[in-house]
């Protein structure tokens, strides 16, 4: 009698054991409207999972595919702040939806997919990248040199490595050695897909950042702002602030430029924009959808440049083709953000990428598509 007493209650701990388990896991379920096949990094609001599962800690936690109890990377998205805002978790869709546990431990060490830093060494560039692509931008140091430039710089790159601290090193970063090379031609132009004031049909320039901050550092999203002094803008006294990010995978920043005039309640026209070169590319402009694409001259050996964006925030006001760029014209309204997608591919990348046009549009669908992601956390 005792010794089965004492089954009952090794079988009844364990029992309890089991459920302990399970109160302390949490499921995630993330779904779409249709069905679909395909990789996607989502964002789960941090509170959500914490109002269900107050213990969990960051730092000690690991997120599983429930289907497969494979591991996968996550990150804690701070968004400046000293406290975890949103979970951020590349998720496998098969069908209409995906499913992810989260169990105490600690998580496994995985590679960094996105990267950037204040670079001084480099009259004050800020560079980022992730395993596909590499862009800069240029800061007050650079001004007043023979090779000032104000645009989005985009580098070309064909690995999966991080390259950006590793070129910076060797300086020689304009030639191919295997990995890809800075050849962008971007001077005082938007390059590709900034953003500035525009009145009677110019451009009007700031000068370079000022100040930087980096808001989350990876691995699977690198975010940061740049902050820009005043500047008159036909009679306004206009400062800006853009904050971008690149998720590991992608080949399109995300950027949110405000512009701050006050309380001036009108509007300011503001474009996105390409550069264009002077020889023939290829480009396509969808007003209706917001899209830009366009692809480069071949560069000699370098190969082709493919550009594009994605106005996210509001319809454009209309699109055009100038001598020197490819234009975005939307209104701005003073501390209140445009949204817009910009990237690019290089045709020597290895990604194969048949119709960057049509590319650019599957992508605007699939944005949407994640705007309607519905998510339940049990």
């Amino acid at each position: 009698m005792k010794k089965m007493m004492g089954v009952l209650l090794i079988c009844g701990s364990g029992l309890m054991v089991k459920a302990q388990a399970k109160r302390d896991t949490a499921f995630i379920h993330a779904s779409y409207q249709i069905e679909i096949t395909e990789q996607r990094i989502v964002a789960i609001s941090w509170s959500d999972i914490l109002s269900k599962h107050p213990k969990l800690v960051p730092g000690n936690f690991r997120v599983l595919e429930q289907k497969s109890g494979t591991e996968i990377p996550y990150q804690l998205l701070y968004l400046g702040t000293n406290e975890p805002k949103n979970l951020l978790v590349k998720l496998t869709f098969e069908g209409p939806g995906a499913d992810i546990m989260i169990v105490q431990g600690k998580p496994a060490a995985f590679p960094l997919k996105t990267y950037g830093r204040y670079v001084p060494e480099r009259k004050d560039d800020f560079a980022w990248e992730n395993d596909k692509i590499a862009f800069r931008m240029y800061g007050k140091a650079l001004e007043g040199s023979s090779d000032n430039a104000f645009g989005m710089d985009v580098w070309a790159k064909r690995t999966d490595q991080l390259v950006i601290d590793k070129w910076y090193k060797s300086g020689d970063y304009h030639v191919d050695h295997g990995d890809g090379l800075d050849y962008y031609h971007v001077g005082f132009t938007l390059g590709a897909g900034d953003i500035a004031p525009y009145v009677n049909n110019a451009i009007v320039f700031p000068k370079n950042y000022r100040r930087w901050k980096v808001l989350d550092k990876g691995p699977l999203r690198f975010t940061f702002q740049l902050e820009y002094d005043g500047w008159d803008v036909a009679g306004k006294t206009v400062s800006m602030i853009k904050k971008i990010s690149l998720d590991a995978g992608s080949q399109f920043n995300r950027v949110e430029t405000t512009f701050d005039y006050g309380n001036d309640t009108a509007s300011l026209p503001v474009v996105i924009g390409i550069v264009k070169r002077k020889e023939p590319g290829v480009i396509n402009l969808n007003e209706k959808r917001g899209i830009m694409s366009y692809s480069e001259p071949e560069h000699g050996k370098d190969g082709v440049m493919n550009l594009g964006t994605i106005l996210l925030s509001a319809k454009p006001e209309g699109m055009l083709v100038s001598d020197s760029h490819l234009l975005t014209v939307v209104k701005a309204k003073s501390r209140q953000p445009v949204v817009y997608y910009t990237g690019a591919v290089w045709s020597k990348s290895g990604t194969r990428i048949d119709n960057w046009a049509r590319y650019l549009d599957l992508h605007s669908l699939t944005d949407m598509l994640l705007n309607n992601i519905s998510i339940t956390v049990k």
